[in-house]
């Protein structure tokens, strides 16, 4: 195998395919508010570990699918998606020197800019909801990032994935 060739990149599209049907999943209406970002907990653990592989792009084309599955506007998570890996890309370095609770810490500030741009597009397109609760999956996302980080990293580590 050549040196610095990338490897194994199948369980990069299939961590985002899972996260995109976790997304999409239906859940009673009681737990619906509470529904972690999935896609973008994934999208931010392949930017954080391998920029090179797991960018803008990828989040881009992930929120379109699931704009797609969810039937609202195309791009209206697709822009939220590419907030979230550009901002973890511009903090990659500094990051992966924080231990898990510190990333989940910054994590938290992200993925709530991500849902106030949400929040943005929506009041935008007419479906703004009525109050502050669309937060919610913000808080329960930083708690799972943890989870999802040894998770995704182990399954890196299993597969060779460079």
């Amino acid at each position: 195998m050549i040196a610095g060739r990338a490897r194994n990149g199948w369980v990069i599209w299939l961590s985002l395919l899972v996260a995109l049907l976790l997304s999409i999943a239906p859940m009673p209406a009681s737990a619906e508010l509470g529904r972690p970002l999935w896609l973008g907990m994934v999208i931010a653990y392949w930017s954080l570990t391998l920029p090179h592989r797991g960018g803008m792009g990828a989040a881009f084309g992930f929120g379109l699918a699931l704009d797609v599955l969810s039937g609202t506007l195309l791009g209206q998570n697709g822009l939220p998606l590419i907030l979230i890996a550009f901002l973890v890309l511009s903090l990659q370095q500094r990051l992966r020197m924080f231990p898990l609770w510190q990333q989940s810490m910054v994590l938290l500030v992200v993925l709530g800019l991500a849902q106030l741009v949400q929040l943005w597009l929506n009041t935008l397109t007419g479906n703004r909801p009525p109050t502050l609760l669309f937060l919610v999956p913000v808080p329960i996302s930083a708690l799972l990032w943890p989870w999802v980080f040894v998770v995704l990293h182990w399954l890196r580590r299993r597969f060779d994935v460079n």
